[in-house]
């Protein structure tokens, strides 16, 4: 004889449905995290183009700016801390309430960001890539005398 609630029976009270502000936090820390990596990502081309028009205007090379390697590193981190945050707070949920986390609202949110963020994290890979790769075209300069 099975003297363990049922997991539906668990569901059923109050306390399985309960947020927490902790869970709540945790949840929306995930698309926070995931947005911040691809924003990091899409700020190395920023940096990569205005370092081409320093370089124009001076009509001369130089060395690529610290911050764009930087930024290149912070994304896929970023992408994969948010992946990291997510199975922690699946992990919370399910030793918390015994249930899987997309069934309380802010773990599917958090859920489906993950996945989308794994799409992010290929971009943000390609971007470090691309990054640490030289310019096989070489900077165009203009008309320099």
């Amino acid at each position: 004889m099975e003297t363990s609630p049922s997991p539906a029976a668990v569901r059923g009270t109050g306390r399985a449905r309960r947020v927490s502000p902790g869970m709540l936090c945790a949840a929306l820390l995930v698309p926070v995290v995931a947005a911040l990596g691809v924003v990091t990502s899409w700020y190395v081309q920023v940096i990569h183009g205005d370092w081409v028009d320093r370089q124009q205007e001076a009509c001369r090379l130089m060395a690529r700016p610290l911050t764009e390697y930087v930024a290149a590193w912070t994304g896929p981190a970023l992408g994969v801390t948010a992946v990291l945050l997510c199975v922690l707070l699946a992990r919370r949920i399910r030793r918390r309430y015994s249930l899987r986390i997309w069934e309380t609202w802010p773990g599917l949110v958090a859920y489906i960001v993950v996945w989308i963020n794994v799409l992010a994290i290929l971009l943000e890979l390609f971007t470090l890539w691309a990054t640490f790769t030289p310019d096989g075209s070489g900077s165009v300069l203009g008309d320099c005398e």
